[in-house]
């Protein structure tokens, strides 16, 4: 029967300097018995160390009955009498799982991916309470998400994550605890819907958009018309502030391109004009003649 960790670099030590013993034996006694004196006890030895990885713990077996669990390090066992039949990792681990064509509250079929982070705080409880935690725990948070994901519209599901990843974790961690097995976190990846209802939601979010914004510029508009209002009411009050806004918005016109503009101006109804241009047009006459 060969125990599991039973080969390790202690157990081959032990092995080389029970073959050296061995071969000293009986190069000092030619008999044979001698020589089994050494070479059972070497071999019993060989098989009872046990090293165990910082992070990992051992579940010692006596006579089939729990015994202890095993820290890192170096430990001797009984060999055929004390057993580890497992070396639990207690790191810290992740597990993929999904749910697809699972429907939600409002009858939408979803495809998720998630991930699972936990650890193992128990060994003992994760060893003797379950037979494969490893896969058991994949499939409860499988079917949890499936559970969630019928109890969730899916408006929440896209836009309230961190809501569902909590109410996963929860559920699921309450399951595991008994396993000696705690649920660090739980994120969803990916929440993919079919194309045409993601088509028909980008298109109703593309008309919210458009109203609100004429929403918008139907109030901008109101808020205008209020100011305009108060404005013609100053301007009637007051016809000189109304002459310098024409003057300004004349001004601000014609600034950038560098324009000419002619307006006409009440100082050129103080002027006689009509000698003038009558002045103006004898002069040409006489020119041509």
């Amino acid at each position: 029967m060969i125990l599991k960790g039973s080969f390790n670099v202690i157990s081959f030590a032990v092995a080389a300097v029970t073959l050296l013993a061995t071969i000293a034996m009986m190069a000092w006694a030619p008999d044979v018995r001698w020589a089994w004196l050494v070479v059972i006890p070497g071999a019993i030895l060989s098989f009872s160390p046990r090293l165990i990885n910082e992070w990992e713990r051992g579940i010692q077996l006596r006579l089939g009955r729990y015994k202890r669990c095993i820290n890192p390090g170096i430990s001797w066992l009984i060999p055929w009498i004390d057993t580890l039949p497992a070396v639990v990792d207690m790191r810290i681990r992740s597990t993929p799982f999904s749910a697809e064509k699972t429907l939600t509250k409002d009858t939408v079929p979803v495809n998720v991916d998630a991930v699972l982070f936990w650890v193992v705080t128990d060994a003992q409880k994760a060893i003797l309470e379950v037979k494969g935690y490893e896969k058991t725990i994949s499939w409860v948070a499988q079917t949890t998400l499936r559970d969630v994901i019928g109890q969730a519209e899916l408006v929440r599901m896209i836009s309230d994550r961190k809501a569902i990843d909590d109410e996963l974790q929860t559920i699921i961690d309450a399951k595991t605890s008994e396993w000696g097995i705690t649920v660090q976190s739980v994120e969803i990846r990916d929440v993919r819907i079919p194309g045409g209802l993601e088509d028909a939601m980008s298109r109703k979010a593309q008309a919210d958009r458009e109203k609100e914004a004429r929403i918008i510029l139907a109030e901008s508009e109101l808020k205008v018309a209020d100011q305009m209002e108060l404005a013609s009411k100053v301007y009637h009050q007051n016809p000189t502030a109304l002459q310098l806004r024409a003057m300004n918005m004349t001004y601000e016109s014609i600034k950038e391109k560098g324009a000419l503009m002619v307006v006409p101006s009440p100082l050129s109804q103080t002027l006689d004009s009509g000698p003038l241009m009558g002045m103006a047009a004898a002069a040409f006459e006489i020119k041509d003649a």
